[in-house]
């Protein structure tokens, strides 16, 4: 199998996330009253990190089936993870500009992809200095849904003219990450253990190998 494009996730896989969507969603959620302290935060928290990977408006909508109040808490949501990169919480995680950078040379296009805002994602970029260090970037507006469905992935393989499904690797740190490459028939799905969820939870959602980070997969898909 040779490799055209990876498809790499960003918060968890790439850009250390560190707690920055918890935090980001507490303040989200306190816009509408609802406190750390009440019962309810402790559910809606456990369905955040269930759902890590998912478009962020999927998941307001999901918690609390009311449009207005979902489309308010993911703005709120929005303002206050820019905050944090703002204030110098968004950090590249080791050795992942080198390992995008080793793939590029060694001939696989490579798209970064985000559940969050277009405005969210390129405040990232700014802040670690990546405007360039892809071919592509990608959130869910851009493309129609955000994973688990294959629209990422499907989407930087027509932008990147890959010539079939099969000459996609996607690689995250969540559940979601790994249906979206199994939707998108990847010819190989990566899951990575610097983000949301442990090996057992990525192995169940489909993952065909699992790596200690994204440095281990250039070694992995450049050497087939």
């Amino acid at each position: 199998m040779t490799f055209e494009i990876a498809v790499l996730d960003m918060a968890g896989t790439t850009v250390a996330d560190d707690g920055l969507v918890e935090s980001a969603f507490s303040r989200a959620v306190g816009t509408l009253g609802i406190q750390p302290a009440d019962d309810q935060h402790a559910t809606m928290l456990d369905y955040v990190r269930a759902t890590m990977g998912e478009s962020k408006i999927a998941v307001f909508r999901a918690l609390l089936q009311d449009e207005a109040q979902a489309q308010e808490a993911n703005a709120a949501f929005e303002a206050a993870y820019g905050d944090l990169i703002d204030d110098g919480f968004c950090t590249a995680l080791p050795g992942a500009a080198d390992a995008i950078d080793r793939l590029r040379t060694g001939g696989i296009k490579v798209a970064l992809t985000t559940g969050f805002s277009r405005a969210t994602l390129s405040r990232i970029l700014r802040a670690l200095e990546w405007e360039q260090v892809a071919d592509l970037t990608l959130c869910p507006a851009d493309v129609g849904r955000g994973r688990p469905y294959p629209d990422l992935a499907l989407s930087a393989l027509l932008a990147l003219e890959g010539t079939e499904v099969r000459s996609l690797v996607t690689a995250g740190d969540t559940g979601y990450d790994m249906r979206m490459g199994r939707a998108a028939g990847a010819g190989l799905v990566a899951g990575v253990l610097t983000g949301a969820h442990e090996s057992d939870q990525l192995l169940q959602a489909g993952a065909d190998q699992v790596l200690d980070s994204i440095s281990d997969l250039p070694g992995l898909v450049l050497n087939r």
